[in-house]
């Protein structure tokens, strides 16, 4: 059994990684289990530049604020701002101080600058796209940011006849932002505006207007740039999606949370489409956000169970999504010690390599019936990997130790 599972490791390249799958995915997910170190950063960026360098991928896309992340695109592309402001402005949920993030996206310009010229040609640059929605743990943003540039965009190349509001009625039925971003709303739904009246008006009009952008279509692609167009359905996306988050962030039904965190893997999986359409990306967040399976946690004692962005994105794309997880052995700083040997991260930690790509399936084969133990990890941030979805899985990264960063 142990040779059996060491001839599924080989070390972690973009090649090793591209030998488990039929062929180059549009989508290749690397997903991770907990987030914040640097240590599985690093590798995700190594890995991203071998698939920019000898596969031809031209696009990452990582778990943050889609609407923030035009901000480290514009940059990548245009050199718009400075690297110290795009990383502050464009990476969410505190991960824009990240020194692995940031040589991320320092090292995306410097690879679409040539010194030989103005740049590489624009089919040939290097595009960032965070595909999160706008939402945090105790909040979520006000629609008015996504609402108001879809608006915009339209209002400046349709008929004005056309257009179902005026940018002032917009502005009255959105009202203070505070209203939309109050954490308590989080966990006392009587304090969210999701279903007010106005909200429930915001709902039609973003409806008219993604509808309007839809129908101008075959105009609004000659009139401005492909990119530009892109990105007002990007605002109309995140508008209707923010509409919905919120109000089902002011239901009281006992199904209330599993619609939220349902609301936003659909989000990510819109935003990942629209990712796959430009060309092979690579795929980084959290496994549960990835993986082919429904997803499950607990949050405050309920048990929740969704389908991840992963999955509904694998529905529609088949093979042309590949999902590789990254599972650990130890996170010491955190409390994560040896893995016990019957768990798939133990019998992992067992190899000689500290870092190596396996094939899930193939070892899924060499185990047969005998199913490793769940892995039951002392730090929440962790979460261990499912053996269930083992077979489920192209393949794993495992890092055996992952230092203090």
């Amino acid at each position: 059994m142990a040779t059996d599972i060491k001839d599924t490791a080989h070390a972690v390249e973009a090649a090793a990684v591209m030998r488990l799958l039929p062929g180059r995915p549009r989508l290749l997910a690397l997903g991770e289990p907990t987030h914040g170190e640097d240590a599985l950063l690093d590798l995700r960026n190594e890995l991203f530049r071998q698939l920019v360098e000898q596969e031809g991928y031209r696009t990452i896309a990582i778990e943050s604020d889609c609407m923030m992340g035009l901000v480290v695109d514009d940059y990548v592309t245009s050199g718009t701002g400075t690297l110290e402001e795009v990383v502050e402005q464009g990476i969410s949920h505190g991960w824009g101080t990240s020194a692995a993030n940031r040589e991320l996206v320092r090292w995306m310009r410097a690879y679409n600058v040539r010194a030989d010229d103005d740049g590489r040609p624009a089919s040939e640059r290097l595009r960032f796209a965070g595909f999160d929605g706008p939402l945090e743990i105790t909040h979520a943003a006000s629609p008015r940011q996504a609402l108001t540039a879809l608006h915009g965009y339209l209002a400046a190349r349709v008929d004005a006849d056309l257009l179902p509001c005026t940018a002032d009625t917009l502005d009255r039925l959105l009202g203070a932002d505070d209203r939309w971003t109050d954490p308590a709303a989080m966990m006392d739904p009587s304090r969210s505006t999701g279903q007010s009246a106005e909200a429930g008006q915001l709902r039609l009009l973003a409806d008219d207007l993604v509808a309007l952008l839809d129908a101008q279509t075959p105009h609004l692609i000659t009139a401005t740039s492909w990119d530009d167009w892109d990105r007002a359905r990007l605002y109309g996306r995140t508008a209707l999606g923010l509409l919905r988050y919120h109000y089902w962030m002011a239901d009281t039904s006992p199904a209330r949370m599993t619609r939220l965190v349902g609301v936003r893997d659909q989000m990510m999986a819109h935003n990942l489409l629209a990712v796959a359409a430009r060309g092979p990306a690579l795929v980084h967040a959290h496994n549960s956000h990835l993986q082919r399976e429904k997803s499950t946690m607990r949050m405050g004692g309920m048990p929740l169970e969704w389908w991840s962005a992963g999955a509904l994105v694998s529905a529609q794309l088949g093979e042309e999504y590949a999902f590789v997880a990254t599972v650990l052995g130890t996170i010491r700083h955190r409390g994560v010690d040896t893995p016990p040997p019957d768990t798939v991260e133990g019998l992992l930690y067992a190899l000689p390599e500290d870092r190596c790509v396996i094939d899930a399936p193939r070892l899924a084969t060499a185990l047969g019936d005998t199913r490793p133990a769940p892995r039951v990890s002392p730090w929440f941030g962790y979460a261990a990997f499912d053996p269930a979805h083992l077979a489920d899985s192209d393949g794993i990264v495992f890092v055996k130790d992952v230092p203090q960063s």
